[in-house]
């Protein structure tokens, strides 16, 4: 059995948040687990059933964003999705919650590595879908394109994939410059907080005390800053559409649905309509209504049923078509020095 972790020593309002949100993950069945990859160079710190049934409950990768960390951005969604037939999974990003690396790679392609090594380190091969928000979507759109044979589908929320970095310049964004960007996602004073909650959010609370947004900045915003700025910056420069290899799972048509808040300020809707054209017939895309770019954290309810909607089988033979484990999921094939 495990057990329930200790209140936060110092009592404030983030530190009890975290301590609630990491107990719901255990009381609905999960535990956390960490993996160490590569020599233990990079440590993966992810949230897994603590009585996995593969046979019987298809596995679900969830993938958070750059807002927080697993615990955070997911903890709305563990008793539906749970209660809807599924194993979670439900990793710390690099840099985010419980997972780091001394390696100098940035990419959203080695994040997808580290999460793959991780899942096939704990015997997890397959996964009915993946589930990505903004930052983590991007990870996911590069765990189906890299390792087409372990995800059935994929689900995308307002995951801006098909940006690229003449789009700042052209005036797309609410911003032109990458460091301003990356001052905004990763705020650092009690204004830049109020500025991303005002941006990302389509009814932003209307009262935002100094104290409560001091007291998120010093608990969940000041480690790793500068690998998190190196991460934004790894991920936007040089992106061009023309680079971005199209996901076309094959189990499922379409393998990608694509759900984005109608006023994202972050990643406006017009890229997930560049996104649907890119995927063409491979994807849907569903607009939720008076959302921003937290669509997660505001329409919880309409998220969750699309999510049970599209990642539920309609029928038996849908349960028992992936059989086939690619042989080169392994970690050495994740970590070559060469």
């Amino acid at each position: 059995m495990v057990s329930p972790p200790l209140p936060p020593p110092c009592f404030t309002f983030t530190t009890c948040r975290d301590w609630c949100y990491n107990r719901s993950f255990l009381s609905a069945g999960l535990r956390a687990s960490t993996v160490e990859l590569d020599s233990g160079r990079t440590t993966i710190r992810c949230w897994t059933p603590q009585h996995p049934d593969p046979d019987n409950r298809p596995s679900l990768l969830l993938i958070h964003g750059f807002g927080a960390n697993a615990t955070w951005q997911w903890a709305p969604y563990l008793r539906p999705l749970i209660r809807a037939g599924f194993d979670l999974y439900v990793p710390d990003l690099l840099f985010f919650g419980g997972s780091s690396t001394v390696r100098s790679e940035r990419s959203d392609a080695f994040q997808a590595d580290c999460v793959m090594a991780a899942m096939e380190t704990m015997g997890v091969r397959q996964f009915r879908g993946v589930v990505g928000v903004s930052y983590g979507g991007f990870v996911g759109y590069r765990i189906a394109a890299m390792f087409p044979w372990a995800v059935e589908r994929v689900v995308l929320i307002c995951a801006g994939v098909c940006l690229e970095e003449k789009d700042l310049r052209e005036g797309m964004f609410v911003v032109n410059d990458l460091g301003e960007a990356a001052s905004i996602l990763l705020p650092q004073t009690p204004e830049m907080l109020r500025r991303l909650i005002r941006l990302s959010h389509c009814r932003p609370p209307a009262l935002l005390p100094t104290c409560f947004l001091s007291d998120y900045i010093h608990v969940m915003c000041r480690d790793y800053v500068d690998e998190k700025t190196e991460l934004i910056f790894a991920l936007i420069r040089d992106r061009k559409l023309s680079d971005l290899p199209k996901i076309s799972q094959v189990n499922f048509i379409p393998p990608t649905l694509i759900i984005w808040g109608e006023r994202d300020q972050i990643f406006p809707l017009e890229l997930g309509r560049r996104l649907k054209r890119h995927l063409d017939e491979n994807s849907r895309l569903e607009v939720i209504q008076d959302a921003g770019h937290a669509v997660n954290l505001e329409k919880p309810k309409d998220l969750c049923k699309l999510l049970r909607a599209f990642l539920r089988d309609s029928s038996q033979q849908q349960k028992n078509k992936y059989k086939v484990i690619n042989p080169l999921l392994n970690q050495q094939f994740f970590f070559n020095d060469s």
